[in-house]
Parts: C-alpha cells; sequence; structure tokens
C-alpha cells in the first residue's frame, strides 16, 4: 500500500537503527541486529530504565486488552505494533474470547513478515502494511474489511508508537482520522513516553532517536510530549478510569515495579460516545 502523499514508505536496512528492533533489544528478544543493539546501548547508557519501561509496557498492553475483552470488544485494530512477541493482542484477547479478531498494522515489511509467520493460519487475525497516517488506505485494506466490520465497536490500540509522529499537528490528524472512521462505543488505547519526570534525560533520548533510526520522520523535536499533550490526543473520547496515567497506576493488578528509576510512559482508554 503506498505511504500517504510526502511519506516514503519503509525500507529494510539492517545496518541501520530501527526503533522496533531497538525495542525488541530491550524485551531481550532476538529479532534485531548490530545497528540495533548499539544504538540501544547507546539509548541504555542515558536511560539505564529503558528496558523496564519495555516490560511496563507490555504489562499495560496486557491489563488493557484483557479488559476491553471482559468489556465485550471483539474487534482490535492494533496500529504500529512493532516485532511480534509472547503475549500479543491476539494471543491476550483470545485467551478471554476466542471468537477476538485482530488486525495488526505496520509500515515496516519486516514486522509484516514476522507478524505472517507468527499468525500461521489463524482465521481471526490478519496483518496490513500500512502507515498509520494513511486512515482511508488502512480502512480500505482488503484484510482489514475480511475481519473487521467499522460500523461495529472496535478497540484502537497506540501502544507506544505516537512519539515517532514528531509533529504535534500531524499526530493528532492521524489519530482523530482514524477514530472518526470507529462506531460509537469504540474505545482508543494509548501508551506513550513523557517528559514530565526527567526532562533532560528524555531531551537526550528524543535527540538520538531523530538522528539514528528510520523509524522517525519529520520535522525533530526538542523533547518527547509531556503528559498534558499526550491527554489531548484523547479529544472527543470519554476517558475510562483512571484517565491518563504513569503506565504501572492503570488498574494494577498487584504487580511490583522492577525499578526505583522513574516510569515516565503515561498510558489511558477512551470510548467513543
Amino acid at each position: 500500500m503506498p505511504s500517504p502523499a510526502g511519506h516514503e514508505p519503509q525500507t529494510f536496512d539492517p545496518t541501520a537503527p530501527n526503533e522496533s528492533r531497538m525495542h525488541d533489544y530491550f524485551l531481550g528478544g532476538k529479532d534485531n541486529y548490530a545497528a540495533d543493539r548499539q544504538a540501544a546501548l547507546q539509548a541504555i547508557e542515558l536511560a539505564p530504565e529503558l528496558p523496564v519501561l519495555a516490560r511496563e509496557g507490555r504489562k499495560f498492553l496486557d491489563r488493557v486488552v484483557r479488559f476491553l475483552a471482559a468489556a465485550g470488544v471483539r474487534q482490535f485494530l492494533d496500529i504500529g505494533t512493532g516485532l511480534p512477541t509472547q503475549g500479543s493482542v491476539h494471543q491476550i484477547a483470545q485467551a478471554v474470547a476466542p471468537d477476538c479478531r485482530v488486525v495488526y498494522v505496520d509500515n515496516d515489511p519486516v514486522v509484516r513478515v514476522h507478524a505472517q509467520a507468527l499468525l500461521g493460519g489463524d482465521p481471526r487475525t490478519t496483518v496490513v502494511e500500512a502507515d498509520m497516517r494513511d486512515a482511508e488506505g488502512i480502512a480500505r485494506h482488503p484484510n482489514l474489511r475480511r475481519l473487521i466490520d467499522l460500523d461495529q465497536p472496535t478497540a484502537l490500540l497506540f501502544f507506544h508508537v505516537l512519539y515517532t509522529i514528531p509533529d504535534d499537528e500531524e499526530v493528532a490528524r492521524s489519530v482523530r482520522r482514524l477514530g472518526d472512521l470507529m462506531a460509537p462505543g469504540s474505545h482508543i488505547a494509548i501508551s506513550h513516553p513523557v517528559s514530565d519526570l526527567c526532562p533532560e534525560v528524555t531531551a537526550r533520548l528524543a535527540f538520538l532517536y531523530q538522528q539514528e533510526t528510520h523509524a522517525i520522520r519529520g520535522t525533530p523535536r526538542s523533547n518527547i510530549r509531556t503528559r498534558a499533550e499526550v491527554e489531548k490526543l484523547f479529544s472527543g473520547w470519554d476517558l475510562i478510569e483512571p484517565g491518563v496515567v504513569y503506565l504501572p497506576l492503570w488498574r494494577p493488578e498487584h504487580e511490583t515495579i522492577e525499578s526505583s528509576r522513574p516510569i515516565w510512559s503515561v498510558g489511558g482508554v477512551g470510548r467513543k460516545p
């Protein structure tokens, strides 16, 4: 699927660091290359808590997907899924309700290949290679239309991906256009790193990621978004308690945090009225 006007499709280059593969390294995965590991280690030098943040992000994903499936959601659209790992959305949702249908969307061709291999012949799950800024193209894709009826409530998931679009207007437009396609009663879930707790560290990380990786494109910014700026992305959705909070505080289940260092990622869930 072509990318939106002005956006080149992402290509596979193992010699350049890639945000998805760096995240895979933080999680202890093996789907990464020397360039990814080198950049990931540079990032860990700046923020040793990054592997913990990655694992807290997976815990948040698990709690959110189980919450939504238990609430009756049966359609999930996971935008910017990244490299698949154990405890992916379809595995979690279908453990609660086997009839859940999941579509993964990512513009990285490596992600598509790995996701297709993981999914095998699961008839209720598929992957779409597309740019998250191309809402209409995603909605028209035959793989999505085969599994998801956009006239019915759907969970729209943005787990740890929106920071890869530095421009605030562009990211808000991307979320709004996809949200406009969702039926009333749909849900949105967002997790996002923020700069509030350690702005100097996150500023250095923002510079590193914008300089080194292929995933982050567009006008550079001096730091990642604040919690208040992430909250604005829920405009038009009714926030579900406890709102936009630091990840370990979103409906915790007696889990312990692995580090005393700040967990500077937030998350929340909203419902479309």
